[in-house]
């Protein structure tokens, strides 16, 4: 008997802690089980003929909003495949419609609903022992099973649902590193969460659960051990409990490899201050905080039932910042209730001005289960009714908005989240109402030029500004050039010039006697910009958060070939000036 289980990830480095939690937890039948991972980009041909040649009596798919339509499309010529082979399904796309999702996949025999540990055990047991000897009261008959619905001669049968898993009663999944090189480990130390937000999932279990610290202190040193680049918890708000939140922070700090990040979701309104204080002394980057703002409107904050001090959240995150040691990633959702136009421009512009690293500006998704799906309608939330089931419009927010909004994200993506203008923007947005007006201009103007739609390089985004300012004739094109000029060589020692940046011909026999008289490597760069300013670009010296190459102004005397240097004091921390 051969029971596999199938992930199919949105990306190579993603992986499915889910499928590896319900291999471990049936740890006894390790022998019985197998476990492939797939992504959605892979040849559905190459999926079908691996899953074929496995073998399997039973095949699981764990099921989510963006591998939904994938894995259907995959299970319905699997079927004809494979027709002695039962078919299961589980995970968030699938648990809160079950019967629904039988009655249109007749070629599924069951979904397993809400957290799976105990549920995919006893449904190993109910195939292996049941199928040696059928007598045998070593298992449970599938009626017997909590947490499933299923199909049987006909009839669609739904269970009751399971209550919680004790977390701490999950084996680890990792003891076998070499299965994630190069991959993004996920991890919990907690599961539910305490708020009720009515966009989200976790709101519908309440019963909030912690991992033992004890467990999970030798989980995290497993991880530092191996030197794993990346551990993302996966933790709802990962701070709800401050001794638990700070033990895990105390303890990676303490046992720091220099190599490790961890990623936590966190609420900025519960940071307490012995908190803040540990985090000021971590190592550049040892840790990055995910932060959902979502919105700055006090009634849509109360209509999705969620609640928030913003002045305390500002506050937070302007202290987090001033350490310089810890990446921040905000989150706004447009299509909320209440939220229209003007306002989300209003929340946009609160939440920039926080310079977070990232600003994540998302799209309300109507999620299966969520309270959002039982109150929509009263909202006129119009949605895809196929996953991501993503807002189309609201009472407050026409499509044609919503189609704005999808430009300003996207510049926001390209111009400010990868960091590569940081100065250019800083610049620019000066000249424009707010920053929000900045990138609504920006979209409208690749919209127009139909850039949109077409891959562009680094350096033509860089060309693109420029024609944008075309239109903007009150903004010097040659000062945007030369902080243009400024954010290229702050993240690379290019091997070519960029077409606008001016030649340097008639500095090179005074910036080759400073690189003498210094011993400047090869691998650093100078600058000399219109205004005589003059910058070197340090490039074994990199910022450790934004990976910016030091800045150092120096001065040259052309005359007498005399140098010195003095530091950019704001570029000595983060590249701006």
């Amino acid at each position: 008997m051969k029971i596999l289980l199938a992930a199919c990830n949105a990306k190579y480095i993603h992986s499915n802690l889910a499928v590896y939690n319900l291999k471990a937890y049936a740890g006894k039948y390790q022998e019985h089980l197998l476990l492939r991972e797939y992504t959605v980009n892979w040849q559905k041909d190459d999926i079908l003929k691996d899953l074929y040649r496995s073998g399997a009596d039973v095949v699981c798919f764990s099921c989510y909003i963006w591998n939904i339509s994938f894995v259907k499309s995959l299970l319905e010529d699997l079927a004809q495949l494979m027709p002695d082979t039962d078919f299961w399904v589980g995970g968030p796309e699938v648990s809160f419609n079950a019967s629904e999702f039988l009655r249109e996949n007749p070629f599924v025999k069951g979904v397993m609903m809400g957290e799976g540990e105990v549920t995919f055990l006893e449904l190993v047991q109910h195939y292996i022992e049941g199928s040696g000897q059928k007598d045998s009261r070593e298992y449970k008959i599938l009626k017997e099973i909590q947490g499933i619905t299923y199909r049987e001669e006909n009839h669609i049968y739904q269970n009751s649902w399971r209550e919680t898993t004790d977390l701490s009663k999950v084996p680890f999944a990792y003891e076998n590193l070499e299965d994630f090189s190069n991959r993004i480990i996920y991890y919990e130390s907690s599961r539910g969460c305490p708020f009720s937000c009515s966009y989200c999932l976790s709101s519908v279990d309440k019963k909030l659960r912690f991992r033992s610290l004890d467990l999970v202190k030798k989980e995290l040193q497993f991880f530092i051990d191996h030197r794993v680049p990346q551990v993302k918890f996966v933790d709802r708000t990962f701070n709800c409990k401050h001794d638990h939140a700070m033990d895990i922070w105390r303890y990676i700090a303490e046992h720091d490899n220099g190599v490790t990040n961890f990623h936590f979701e966190i609420s900025a309104d519960l940071m307490r201050e012995e908190e803040l204080l540990l985090m000021e002394t971590m190592r550049p980057g040892l840790i990055q905080l995910e932060i959902g703002v979502q919105s700055t409107n006090p009634k849509t904050i109360q209509a999705i039932h969620r609640t928030m001090d913003l002045d305390k959240l500002s506050s937070v995150v302007e202290r987090i910042r001033s350490f310089g040691n810890i990446h921040q990633h905000l989150d706004l959702i447009a299509g909320l209730p209440y939220e229209d136009y003007d306002t989300f421009r209003r929340s946009f512009n609160e939440v920039y001005v926080m310079r977070p690293q990232q600003l994540q500006l998302g799209f309300l998704k109507v999620l299966k289960g969520s309270f959002m799906m039982e109150d929509g309608a009263g909202y006129g939330i119009v949605y895809k009714k196929r996953e991501p089931y993503e807002v189309l419009c609201t009472k407050w927010l026409a499509y044609e908005d919503i189609l704005k909004l999808k430009m300003v994200e996207s510049m926001v993506e390209v111009y400010y989240n990868s960091g590569q203008f940081q100065n250019t923007l800083r610049f620019l947005e000066g000249f424009f109402p707010d920053a929000f007006g900045f990138y609504e201009a920006l979209g409208a103007f690749y919209e127009k030029k139909g850039y949109g739609e077409i891959s562009h390089s680094r350096i033509r985004r860089y060309e693109i500004l420029l024609e944008f300012l075309e239109e903007h004739p009150g903004i010097s094109r040659e000062d945007a050039k030369d902080w243009m000029v400024y954010d290229l060589y702050l993240r690379e020692n290019l091997k070519s010039r960029p077409p606008f940046a001016p030649s340097q011909k008639q500095w090179e026999r005074v910036i080759w006697e400073y690189r003498r008289i210094h011993q400047v490597p090869k691998t650093s760069h100078i600058e000399v910009f219109r205004n005589g300013r003059t910058v070197l670009f340090d490039y074994q010296r990199r910022d450790p958060l934004l990976k910016n190459a030091y800045a150092k102004e120096v001065e040259l005397d052309y005359d007498k070939n005399n140098t010195s240097g003095r530091d950019i004091k704001r570029g000595e921390k983060n590249g701006n000036v």
